[in-house]
């Protein structure tokens, strides 16, 4: 039987509330543990809401690593956002279950999920579905080669938002909006404000966000939640500034 709802809960509840939230991307292939350390302190004082952990591409066999220190240094939730089936630790909180919608590979649309079910029931992690959708962030990422879709051009919102509808309408608990590691763009504002004024779940964007004024931004045009990754892996000092500039941002009505 899988856990009570609670980080799926508080989501919600925070959206009613027009309370903005942030999460920290840590990719386990890409810290070392005196860096990761150094992120976790800052991110305990820095009101985080979440520590997303995973990756496209794990080399490295470093997850349970990773959240054995989030659970010694902090009170933050550790959530899983996995590239794989692979990717499953029951010393996790919580696992974002993504399907790709705005893909039209099979594997990352229901296939893995199939493979992954009967694990991810053993586990007792809260399983959130989430509706993954790639946009172009002005230059190929890992999550596009790997997952070998196409993501959405960044001028057409009206996919994204049609796309976000059916999530909704399919029973998928969140809306994911993503650039990609490393995006050149952050997913344009236009693309935020129409999935916002579209649909009713918690959204949340991340990918190429590297400033506050660009995370200040994107929760104005609607997101309720965003996650930034590598610019703190190079400037983790911008964390503070950034959960400010989010959670000053005042209600949007739409």
């Amino acid at each position: 039987m899988l856990v009570d709802n609670g980080i799926y809960t508080t989501l919600l509840e925070k959206k009613a509330k027009g309370r903005k939230q942030m999460a920290v991307l840590v990719d386990p292939d890409k810290v070392i543990p005196q860096q990761l350390d150094h992120l976790l302190e800052l991110a305990q004082g820095a009101d985080i809401d979440y520590i997303f952990i995973g990756g496209s591409l794990l080399v490295k066999d470093q997850i349970k690593e990773c959240i054995y220190r989030i659970r010694e240094r902090t009170s933050i939730p550790a959530v899983l956002f996995p590239g794989s089936p692979l990717q499953i630790y029951s010393e996790a909180d919580a696992i974002l279950l993504l399907s790709l919608i705005s893909g039209r590979n099979p594997e990352l649309l229901i296939g893995q999920h199939v493979v992954a079910a009967p694990y991810l029931k053993k586990s007792g992690l809260e399983v959130i579905s989430t509706g993954y959708l790639l946009i172009d962030g002005g230059k190929p990422t890992t999550a596009s080669y790997m997952s070998n879709t196409l993501p959405i051009p960044g001028d057409k919102a009206e996919i994204a938002m049609c796309t976000a509808m059916a999530g909704e309408m399919l029973g998928l608990k969140l809306i994911y909006l993503d650039g990609g590691s490393g995006a050149f763009q952050p997913v344009p504002e236009p693309v935020i404000r129409s999935v916002r004024e579209a649909t009713s779940l918690p959204l949340i964007v991340g990918g190429g966000i590297r400033s506050a004024k660009l995370a200040h931004r994107a929760v104005q045009a609607g997101a309720d939640l965003i996650v930034v990754g590598n610019i703190l892996e190079k400037e983790p000092s911008l964390l503070g500034e950034m959960s400010a500039a989010i959670k000053s941002s005042k209600v949007i009505d739409s």
